[in-house]
Order: structure tokens, then sequence, then C-alpha cells
């Protein structure tokens, strides 16, 4: 049976949903709502060859071919009367030396520069010789929809082998279960916030839609003392720490991303501390912030702490596919103050723990849903008070083990950026694909001028935890003492 998402509308115009009609209001000259990405191809990517899978597949959705379009009475979704893919897939090339530096400037450059709202907004852009093969950034506008469902979008257009026949939607579906995939999307948003999970749940049971209608989210547990004290606490959260990472934000954006990280090392690692991947991931990302303020002089007490907001998948397996915004947010205080990196990593472990039953996801969703429905002016109050409370967004999407081609090209790597809003001033991304996992960080480049210099430390940092695990006893926990000790014989006897 054909997908409901994929058939056609006998509707020139439909009405955008409130979540998605908050995203398109979000977008500004210093924060653009893009979501954008860098693929990596071992191999020439064709031109030809890449037109023809975005036509048979990406413009399958065909949410693709419409734009959106602000009226008086709200938002709607309008099909271009003008539609051309040749305005949407596009070739270019990188001066110079056409290396990395090259292409990161490039996607800097592109993350800097708005979609044109009166056609639908996202582009791909093909570098078709980068060092012995081809790239591809794409940048497609955050009203469309989440990183959940992009991805799934985009690992639609991709194949298992150079020479795999397109799949049936049958055998696309069979696939994925068999792979795994989505179970590896779902089951950290199970094990962080199960507790709004289960009202998400039950919200459907009961027949609610909280992407049409969010506010029911809200309705559903108003009288509830937990979430009563979740506002309570939202409201009362202080504005995060002034560091030369939250500022006032200009129109340029910077990316950079690192070589990518052995996910069974990350594993190994994890398991012998006694935490998780997530755990061992957010402590490097903490330690690579920290080595950086210190190197352009910022105080960083002990008790300095940078607040990073993370979205939280709330949509059904079942709705993986499913285009528009699903999503809630929580706050996690990374603690950058913290030296030593076991006590860094335990703190984080504890403090993910806490936001286990929070129910901030399902807050968040509500309160975009409802100011969506009504004033920009609302939104932008919402938008502003949230973002002083927060100098990153976050994102760690669990990607596909299995090595991916894309018209015939291998992928080799890949990583993606969601925009960030309203004050917050930087991104990181941490995606894991092929055994391995892959860093990225954007800022405005009034605050942050050099990304390159704080994601190259994110290796060091995840090294620092690796030498720890390797100098302590066998079998037994590690504690803070012992990380310490192990450092001190990593530095060597002092000059």
């Amino acid at each position: 049976m054909i997908l409901d998402f994929l058939m056609p509308s006998k509707k020139d115009s439909e009405r955008i949903s409130g979540i998605d009609t908050a995203w398109l209001r979000m977008e500004r000259p210093t924060n653009l709502m893009m979501i954008t990405g860098v693929m990596i191809f071992d191999q020439p990517l064709a031109y030809a060859r890449l037109k023809e899978v975005v036509e048979s597949r990406f413009l399958k959705y065909r949410r693709f071919t419409q734009r959106a379009v602000q009226k008086a009475t709200g938002a709607f979704w309008e099909n271009d009367p003008h539609f051309d893919i040749g305005r949407h897939v596009l070739r270019t090339a990188l001066p110079g030396r056409a290396d990395k530096v090259e292409l990161q400037h490039l996607a800097s450059d592109l993350m800097s520069t708005p979609l044109d709202f009166s056609k639908p907004m996202w582009q791909f852009h093909l570098i078709e010789d980068y060092q012995g093969g081809s790239a591809l950034i794409l940048r497609i506008h955050h009203c469309y929809a989440d990183g959940i469902a992009l991805i799934h979008v985009l690992l639609s257009l991709t194949d298992p082998a150079a020479d795999a026949l397109p799949p049936s939607p049958a055998e696309k579906a069979e696939h994925a279960a068999d792979a795994g995939l989505f179970q590896r999307f779902f089951e950290p948003v199970d094990k962080m916030v199960h507790t709004t999970l289960k009202l998400g749940r039950d919200l459907v049971e009961e027949g609610a839609d909280m992407v049409l209608h969010p506010s029911h989210a809200l309705n559903y547990a108003r009288n509830g003392a937990r979430l009563a004290a979740e506002i309570g606490r939202l409201a009362l959260m202080s504005d995060d720490s002034r560091t030369c990472y939250k500022g006032e934000l200009g129109v340029s954006k910077r990316v950079a991303w690192a070589e990518p990280l052995s996910l069974a090392e990350v594993k190994a690692v994890g398991k012998a501390l006694g935490g998780s991947v997530n755990d061992v991931l957010l402590t490097a990302v903490a330690g690579a912030l920290r080595a950086y303020l210190i190197e352009k002089g910022d105080p960083v007490p002990d008790d300095l702490q940078i607040r990073a907001v993370i979205p939280v998948n709330l949509r059904s397996k079942e709705k993986a596919a499913r285009l528009g915004n699903f999503f809630g947010l929580v706050f996690l205080a990374l603690p950058v103050g913290i030296a030593n990196p076991v006590a860094r990593l335990y703190e984080l472990r504890r403090r993910m723990n806490e936001l286990k039953e929070s129910f901030q996801p399902l807050l968040a969703l509500g309160l975009l849903g409802t100011v969506g429905m009504g004033p920009s002016r609302l939104q932008q109050v919402l938008l502003e008070m949230l973002s002083r409370k927060a100098s990153a967004v976050m994102t760690n999407v669990p990607g596909p083990r299995e090595p991916l081609y894309l018209g015939g090209a291998p992928l080799s790597e890949m990583m993606f950026w969601v925009p960030q809003s309203g004050s917050i001033g930087m991104g990181v991304s941490i995606l894991s694909y092929h055994d391995r996992v892959h860093f990225g960080l954007v800022a405005d480049s009034k605050l942050v001028a050099d990304p390159e210099e704080v994601i190259k430390r994110f290796a060091g940092e995840f090294e620092k935890l690796l030498f720890i695990t390797l100098m302590s006893p066998w079998g037994e926990a590690v504690d803070a003492a012992q990380a310490e000790r192990a450092l001190q014989a990593l530095a060597g006897p002092a000059a």
C-alpha cells in the first residue's frame, strides 16, 4: 500500500502546523533556520546520477515541491508552479587546493546564506572533484522536518551496494527492520526520557495528535505537580554563563569537523568507566570547550557550566518517516569547570540520569506548537527567554553501521548540523556512521572565529579517557584519584 505521506494531495494549499510555523518564523539574519549536511564520497558522484536519485526518491515526498507562504491568516504550504529541479540540485567547484579547508569555507558560506523563500527551501550542492571523489552539501529549512525525519529521508536516497537496484517500498521497510536502523535511532530516546514518551504514547492512544494540536500535550498533564514543577524550574533557570561562547551574534557562521573516532574504542572506554557512549562523547565535548576557554584566557572556575539545548525525538517508530517537527528540548549543563575527565564523566552521567524523568521535552513541544499558532511577537519573547539560558545546541544521532552508497558512489563521511535560534551562537553535532564517530562544530564568527581550534581538541580529550582506562587496574572501577595519577604520568615530570 502506498504510504499516505507519499500520496499526492488534491489541495494546492494546506495550513502549516503550529510547530512547523514556529520554526518558519524563527528565521533571522543572525540565525538561519537550515539543517545543513556534508557528505564525502571516496569516488566521483556524477551530477546526472545525483539528479536522477533526487528526482526519483527525494521528490516522492510532495512537500519538497512546495514552498512555505506566510499570510495574514497564517502560514501555508503551496505548490511551486515554476518548480525546476535544476534550481535545487547545483554543482560547484572549490578554489585553490580544493582541500578540506576550502570545503569547510564553502559549507560556512552556505550556512550563512539564506534559502530563497519564493521556492521550496532546499538545495543540494555537488562538488564534483574533491580529493579524488566528490562532496555534497545539503541545505533544508527546518520547517520541513526535524533531524530524525530528514535522516530517514536522506537514507532513503542511499543503497547498501554500488550496483544495487532501487528497492521497493516493501523491501525498504524490511531492510530497515532487519538492520535495526530505526531501533538504534529510538533506543537512546527511550533510555533518556521514558516518562515523557509514555505520556506521548498515551496521547496517541487517546487519539490526540500533538503535531497538529500541540496544546493537547499541555492540557493532558496541566494539573500534574511534576509538570508544574518543571515549568517553575524552566522559568527560574538563570541565564547561561558569560563566556566567549555567548554574546552578540553576527551573520557569518564558521564550520569545522574533526577526524572521526573509532566507535569500538569509545564503547570500550565507556564500559570500563561504567558509563555510556553518550557519557564519553559529552565528556570529550565539555573538555574541548574547557581547553579552548583556557587558551583564550577566559576564567574557568571549578563550578563553571555551559548549557546545551539537546533536541529529543518524541515521534513513535511508526511515524519515523513523517515530515514535520516532532521533538522536545532538554537543557543539559556541561560541567566544563571540572578538569579531571573521569570526575567530569561521572558528573555528566549523574546529570543525564536526572533528565530521564524530565518533562522538559514535552513542555518544549507544547510551548513551541502553541506560540506557533499565536502572534509572532509572543513567539519572539519565548524564544529570547529560552535562548538566553543556553550557549549551544547539541545533537547526537546514532547512524547506520553498514557502509552506504549514493548514486553508486561510496559514502565515507557524513555530518549534519541543526540550526541555532535566538541568541544561541554555537552548534555541536555528533553522528556515528560505519563504526566511526564524527564530530562537527558550527559557531558564529563573532564569537568563535576559529572553530577548528575547538574541534581538534575532541580527539585529545577522548585520548585522555582512553589513557586513563589503559593505566587503571583491569576489572576495577576507576575513580577520580586514579585518573589524576594517570594524567600526571601522561604529562611527564615537571620541568
